[in-house]
């Protein structure tokens, strides 16, 4: 299998796989089954991991890609890893010790991509959402520009191959665009992607920068009622997605991936389940019709499944 062939060019040269293995988690999943899910996924050809310093789960992750690594089932250098800034540590002092934490946590000498997770900044500390007395989150104020020449220094020092933005609208993209003595564009933008928000406008702005569109919560979400708005509709229970996986003979799932690489969107599958797994890898053995691409279109009703209510 080419690896190669399935990995998408960054602006900055580095190649990033096409799908990717999404390790987030409630808090009830236990750490060992998120490392042995990654270790599952490397078995099964998933080369692009994505973690989080809010994921609190980036011991178990460096592990499983170290024992991998070990058995000599893949090299380093196989393995594309993304971790991620945390809203406490935007100030342009704390972003490097950040990445160190995460180093030091994975047990690795460096990331393939460092992003900034929200373009929100709160209260530096020990507390992920600080809240005051009455129970009011604590925001703080951050010049991004700033935070983002520490993400640059970050680069230079080779603690990570490339870096890049999440959850950015298009103003915010511009500003960073637009700073005055910019040394790297953002590589990508990973953002909530799925056909009930299909985020056309900000994808067609950010291939025109060359900018790599990310998408989460791909197939819905896994209805967290901490992130998650109850409400909303399940999307692997569309009528659409269920016709066009029967006429495929594929599941509701892969058509949803299949219908983010087809827009050249980087794609993470989130699962812990065995079957599942090895199932998402189908995604590159099969191809959507044009029409059957504009009828997933079709599906977009701008919902969003994870809401962050600060």
């Amino acid at each position: 299998m080419d690896h190669k062939s399935q990995c998408v060019k960054l602006n900055d040269g580095h190649f990033m796989p096409f799908l990717g293995f999404g390790t987030s988690s409630s808090p009830e999943v236990p750490r060992s089954t998120v490392e042995e899910a990654i270790k599952l996924a490397i078995d099964n050809g998933f080369r692009h991991i994505d973690s989080a310093h809010v994921y609190a789960n980036e011991e178990e992750v460096g592990k499983a890609i170290r024992s991998k690594i070990a058995d000599g089932i893949v090299k380093r250098e196989d393995i594309f890893y993304t971790s991620k800034l945390w809203m406490t540590s935007l100030q342009p002092e704390l972003v490097q010790p950040a990445l160190e934490t995460s180093l030091k946590k994975l047990q690795l000498a460096y990331v393939d991509l460092y992003i900034i997770h929200f373009p929100i900044a709160l209260k530096p500390g020990e507390d992920l959402i600080p809240r005051d007395e009455h129970g009011k989150v604590i925001l703080d104020t951050v010049d991004l520009c700033a935070t983002w020449e520490a993400l640059e220094k970050c680069k230079d020092a080779g603690l990570t191959k490339s870096i890049g933005v999440s959850n950015f609208n298009r103003k915010q993209l511009e500003m960073i665009l637009n700073k005055p003595g910019l040394k790297y564009k953002p590589v990508c933008n990973q953002v909530e992607c799925h056909p009930y928000l299909n985020q056309s406008k900000l994808l067609d702005f950010c291939k025109s920068k060359n900018i790599v569109v990310v998408a989460y919560s791909a197939l819905g979400s896994q209805r967290d009622k901490k992130w998650v708005n109850q409400n909303s509709p399940v999307l692997l229970e569309d009528p659409v997605l269920s016709a066009l996986a029967k006429k495929y003979r594929r599941t509701p799932a892969l058509i949803a991936l299949r219908y983010q690489m087809q827009r050249d969107v980087v794609v993470l599958a989130k699962s812990f389940n065995e079957k599942r797994i090895k199932e998402n890898m189908q995604v590159f053995d099969f191809q959507l019709t044009s029409e059957d691409m504009k009828v997933l279109d079709g599906l977009n009703k701008n919902v969003r499944y994870i809401t962050l209510s600060l």
